[in-house]
This record gives C-alpha cells, sequence and structure tokens, in this order.
C-alpha cells in the first residue's frame, strides 16, 4: 500500500481487469500454500521489522503540514510521507530476530530519529511520537493538509463515495463523549501507530498469527497512550475507534453489519485462523470489494495485484506477502495494535514483549486458540 498509483480515475473495465487478476493470483498463491505445507516450520530464521509514525510539530506542538519540505531536506530512504502532511513514517532494516537484535534496532532508530529531530528544528519545530496529539484540532484534519499523492486522492474519493451523504460520522463514548462529521478521511491521520512486523514459516504461521490476536489485548494495555481526541477524555486508545469508524461504510466490505458494529476494514477479524492464512487472503477476495483497481503490468508470480488488494485492508493483526533478496515469497505478520511513542526505547520494548508473548503463546502445547473463544 506504500506504493504510489499514477491515476484515481477509475472505469467499470478497471475493476474487472483488477478482480480478474486478484482472483488468479489468489489462486497462484495457495498453490504456494500448499508446496510450503510440507516444510518445517522450526526451518526459516524469524525476520523483524518495524515502522513508526510520527507528528511534526512547531515550538508549541501544533501540528505543522510541511512534511514534503521536511523529507526533501531529510533526504533519508528510511523515512516517508504518511495520509497527512503533518505525519511521516519512520522504518527500520529488517534483520534476524536473534542475538543483540534489540540493542541493534534501537541504535538504528535512535540514529533515525535523531537525524529526523535535528531536520526538524532546522526547520523551527520538532518530531513527536504519540498515538493522537493532544493539540491536534478537527480544524488540522481537512482535505487540504492531506499529502500530496495520488493513491490517498484515490482512496478518499473512493472510501468517502461509501459514506452516507459523504460524511464519516465520527462518535465515541468514553469518560467524556464526541461526536463530529468529516467530509474526507484526512481525520483518520489523528491516529498514529508502531506497526511491528514478525516473518513467518508458512507451516507455522497460523499458530503465530492466532497468538498476535491473542497478544492484543494484553499489547494495548501496556502500551496505550492516547486517551485524549480535539479536548475530550475518551477511550484509554482512542486509535481504535478513530480508525475503525473512519473507515466503516457501507459496500466497503462484504461482512454482517449492525448500527453497533459496522462494516469496516478495519477490524480485529471474526474467528481464528483454522489452518493456513491462506484463509485471510482468500476472505480478500470474497468479502473485500476492490478499492484501488490499479493496473499493473507485473507477472503474477509478485502477486501485485493481491498485495495492494491486501493493503486496502487494515486487520490489527494482518497477514503480508513479501519477498526474499532471493526473490522467493515470504510470510509475515504484521501488529499493527500498538500506539506510536512515546520514545525509541519504549517502542522496543514493547516489541520484545509482543515477540516474547507471541512466540510462547504459538508453541505451547495445548493451542491457546482452541482453549480462549475468540
Amino acid at each position: 500500500m506504500g506504493q504510489e498509483i499514477s491515476t484515481s480515475h477509475f472505469t467499470p473495465a478497471d475493476f474487472d481487469r483488477f478482480r480478474d487478476r486478484l482472483h488468479q493470483e489468489t489462486a497462484l498463491l495457495a498453490s504456494w500454500f500448499e508446496s510450503q505445507s510440507a516444510a518445517s516450520p522450526d526451518s526459516p530464521t524469524f525476520t523483524i521489522g518495524f515502522e513508526l509514525e510520527a507528528w511534526l510539530v512547531d515550538r508549541n506542538c501544533n501540528p505543522t503540514p510541511t512534511n514534503q519540505t521536511y523529507l526533501d531536506a531529510l533526504d533519508d530512504p528510511l523515512v516517508g510521507p504518511e495520509l497527512a502532511k503533518f505525519n511521516v513514517e519512520l522504518n527500520t532494516t529488517p534483520l534476524p530476530l536473534a542475538g543483540s537484535c534489540f540493542q541493534a534496532v534501537r541504535t538504528e532508530f535512535d540514529r533515525t530519529w535523531k537525524r529526523c529531530c535535528k531536520t526538524a528544528r532546522q526547520h523551527h519545530g520538532n518530531l513527536i511520537a504519540i498515538g493522537i496529539l493532544p493539540t491536534v484540532t478537527p480544524d488540522h484534519l481537512t482535505l487540504a493538509n492531506m499529502s500530496e499523492m495520488v493513491r490517498y486522492r484515490a482512496l478518499n474519493q473512493r472510501v468517502m463515495s461509501c459514506h452516507e451523504n459523504g460524511k464519516i460520522n465520527l462518535e465515541i463514548h468514553g469518560s467524556d463523549r464526541w461526536q463530529s462529521f468529516h467530509t474526507d478521511l484526512v481525520v483518520e491521520a489523528a491516529a498514529t501507530s508502531f506497526q511491528i512486523h514478525l516473518q513467518v514459516a508458512p507451516a507455522s504461521a497460523a499458530r503465530y498469527f492466532n497468538a498476535a490476536c491473542i497478544a492484543s489485548a494484553p499489547l494495548v494495555a501496556i502500551s496505550a497512550n492516547a486517551p485524549y481526541l480535539f479536548g475530550r477524555d475518551l477511550w484509554c486508545e482512542t486509535r481504535i475507534p478513530v480508525f475503525e469508524q473512519v473507515m466503516a461504510a457501507p459496500g466497503l466490505a462484504n461482512i454482517p453489519s449492525s448500527p453497533d458494529s459496522p462494516a469496516s476494514r478495519v477490524n480485529f477479524g471474526h474467528e481464528y485462523v483454522r489452518h493456513s492464512l491462506m484463509e485471510c487472503f482468500e476472505e480478500n477476495r470474497d468479502r473485500y470489494p476492490v478499492l484501488l483497481p490499479i493496473q499493473l503490468d507485473d507477472d503474477p508470480s509478485t502477486f501485485s495485484h493481491l498485495r495492494l488488494h491486501n493493503g486496502t485492508i487494515w486487520r490489527w493483526n494482518r497477514p503480508l506477502v513479501g519477498f526474499d533478496p532471493d526473490s522467493s515469497p515470504h510470510l509475515r505478520i504484521e501488529h499493527r495494535v500498538i500506539p506510536a511513542g512515546p520514545t525509541t526505547l519504549d517502542t522496543i520494548a514493547n516489541a520484545a514483549f509482543f515477540f516474547g508473548l507471541t512466540h510462547a503463546l504459538a508453541t505451547a502445547p495445548d493451542p491457546p486458540e482452541s482453549q480462549l473463544p475468540y
């Protein structure tokens, strides 16, 4: 989903062609899963990686919509734009989950973070990592502050066309209450995250995916830092209802919906994986209409349409298909429940807890998913 696209205007034929390729690539992925089913689940080394979303702010800690100027000055391939002009994303280099990997990733994070902060100060501002910036207001979250990328404009057009009257009704009941209406997706930029990637062997991926789902509640409990939105004290982790409600719209998902639980492409799922992560990709094909029917000329073995479609479905634990340096496919689990910040040390500590807990659950003699209802 991080890739740029060339157009935001689509015809019915574009959707037909994309669905044809999606079906073809889903079938090809199923064949790959079948070929991997007999492999030893312990043969590959686990590989990890991270994404940290952050806020560009001025000296009064108000968001400043200058990410393109900032990124041009920073000139770092590990740092890129996010949905809003006041957000950026820091990435780490993938590395094996072994030895002193946490120290290594913290060293890289710290080095990137310090360069980012130095560049921000040169532009009379700073960088902050937090799940929701307490100073952000509805006036900041408008289309004028959407990053200048075609894929964001296209996504905005497609999602808003599915909302009733072209408006998002954001209504959150917590310690306080908040209700507002928004005419574009930029309100989603109020929520910023720390995303963990864990590359796993296909033969053991189902156990690890279920374990990541079970680990989500304690991970939110230890990491929550976003109670405030627009001056209201709402959920302990208000990112969750913000993200889910923005992407809740009729037509976006062919899944059960009710006034209390609208269909959303941001969701926790509805059941454990039973045999293979292939079940998630089949669900993508069957239950989620295509949002961005971009025509890509890649060979079907690159799964480019399947991966683009998967990138428009934001499960809190999301399976990903990627490629190793030798161009062979691999599987990753992206854990998305943790808010950004507040420090690089906190983010790495949260990640270490996630890896340890998930591994313990995934390798327990009695699968915890057989004991704990979804």
